[in-house]
């Protein structure tokens, strides 16, 4: 049963958003800096049009699983959720998004596949049952406030619209970029803050930085013991502690155990930037029995006899 009046009326839940041309991938757009601040107002000013208020809706996070971009989403108003039903599910949500895509990329045409998800259920089998709707999404407290990204893209999208509020025709060249964010892989060439070597199974390997191929083999290796891994990475990374490891597990189930091991490490290596170095993410595989894949992120001759 829903709060009564004297309980704020609170809900979540997940927009995903997939483009259904080839060209065109969202994910990649919002992990440009020079596209991200178009696409995030494409998204802002698309929820204000379904709820008929800028405040309707709030972003919480905005999660890049390619191909599709997911947005989280924190209603306080029933009535607003209510209004944000509708607009959903008469297509207008989808249309408007649309067009603010094509709007600000500059493009011809941003066709678009959505679905809507709170917790386990898949809001697109009922939409015709608003109430129900309703329920599941009120069911899904928010777990965050908002990223400290979706922060500060806030205040850029604030500060354009008050610089731009005598221009009518805003177009794709003036979401000016934010200032460069923190890359996810520090450069192989960057000094490390910790020790330069290491030694594995007897052998000395340099101490880099975890690259994107080491991530993707992570990812593709670890299976069911990456929630493990995260444990061990988590003595020495507090971006990692079990409420973290169980939001992740919880809003990745839909994609499989991939994307959970992916953005478990993405975690990491955002959170640890230079830190993020291949010797503790072996050491915390040693850790849970993964000697080969240890042994497969270090290269062929990680398995070689030390002579």
């Amino acid at each position: 049963k829903m709060a009564g009046s004297s309980a704020p009326w609170i809900g979540s839940a997940y927009l995903f958003l997939q483009s259904t041309c080839k060209t065109i991938a969202l994910p990649a757009l919002y992990e440009s800096s020079q596209k991200k601040p178009c696409v995030f107002k494409a998204l802002k000013l698309a929820l204000a049009d379904s709820t008929g208020s800028v405040n309707g809706v709030d972003m919480l996070k905005v999660h890049c699983s390619h191909p599709h971009l997911i947005v989280q989403l924190k209603f306080c108003k029933q009535e607003n959720c209510r209004q944000f039903l509708r607009s959903y599910r008469e297509g207008a949500l989808q249309k408007s998004l649309q067009s603010h895509l094509q709007l600000f990329l500059a493009t011809t045409t941003v066709p678009l596949q959505v679905e809507l998800k709170a917790g386990s259920e898949h809001l697109d089998k009922m939409l015709k049952d608003e109430d129900h709707c309703l329920e599941c999404i009120y069911r899904e407290k928010p777990d965050r406030l908002p990223d400290e990204e979706i922060t500060e893209l806030e205040e850029h999208l604030k500060s354009l619209m008050l610089h731009q509020s005598t221009n009518n025709n805003v177009a794709g060249k003036d979401c000016s970029p934010l200032k460069s964010p923190p890359q996810p892989y520090p450069p192989q060439g960057s000094s490390l803050p910790t020790q330069l070597t290491f030694i594995f199974q007897g052998q000395q390997f340099d101490n880099r930085t975890i690259t994107p191929d080491d991530h993707q083999k992570f990812a593709k290796s670890v299976s069911k013991k990456w929630k493990q891994v995260a444990r061990s990475l988590q003595k020495s990374c507090r971006a990692l502690r079990d409420p973290v490891i169980d939001n992740l597990a919880l809003e990745y189930d839909r994609e499989g155990l991939y994307e959970q091991a992916y953005q478990m490490l993405l975690r990491f290596i955002q959170s640890e930037g230079k830190k993020a170095t291949i010797a503790r993410l072996i050491t915390a595989l040693e850790e849970n029995g993964l000697v080969s894949l240890a042994e497969e992120l270090l290269g062929p001759h990680a398995s070689e006899d030390c002579s």
